[in-house]
């Protein structure tokens, strides 16, 4: 049985990367990793370590909820449910570790002006200032335009 990984901080974007792999093939061993987002700093600090973790499993369960009706309609399909730890790069080779041959797909959605942790090693990250490049230069052009 193949056995992917998948790394999903959405579940709607996750259900658009993975629906080409969900209509043809045969069963398959799902392994969902969920990438948490991070507590913005102002609330954060506030927050004990325990609520902390407490909000990250809520937020996973429902994650999850959304997603495995999707995963689990192939007759012989499993899924097991994972909470990342970080850094990725170390869940990930534990994963490979656990399940030789497992294959690592990345569904989180990219986020415009933060650098998305790499799940491969040697794998680039997306420079954090690609977003806010891309928004100055189209405004740039606009202006040089009404000019």
């Amino acid at each position: 049985m193949e056995t992917i990984a998948v790394f999903v901080n959405d579940a709607r974007h996750a259900q658009q990367v993975l629906e080409p792999l969900l209509r043809a093939g045969p069963p398959r061993h799902w392994i969902l990793v969920a990438c948490a987002p991070q507590l913005k700093r102002h609330v954060g600090r506030w927050l004990t370590q325990a609520a902390r973790a407490q909000w990250r499993e809520r937020w996973a369960a429902a994650l999850f909820a959304e997603l495995e009706p999707a995963l689990r309609p192939r007759r012989g399909s499993r899924v097991d449910r994972r909470l990342a730890q970080r850094p990725l790069l170390d869940m990930a080779s534990r994963l490979q570790a656990q399940h030789p041959g497992v294959q690592l797909l990345d569904a989180r959605t990219p986020r415009w002006g933060h650098a998305d942790e790499p799940i491969r090693a040697g794998e680039p990250t997306r420079p954090h200032w690609l977003g806010p490049l891309a928004v100055t230069t189209g405004l740039s052009a606009m202006l040089t335009l009404a000019d």
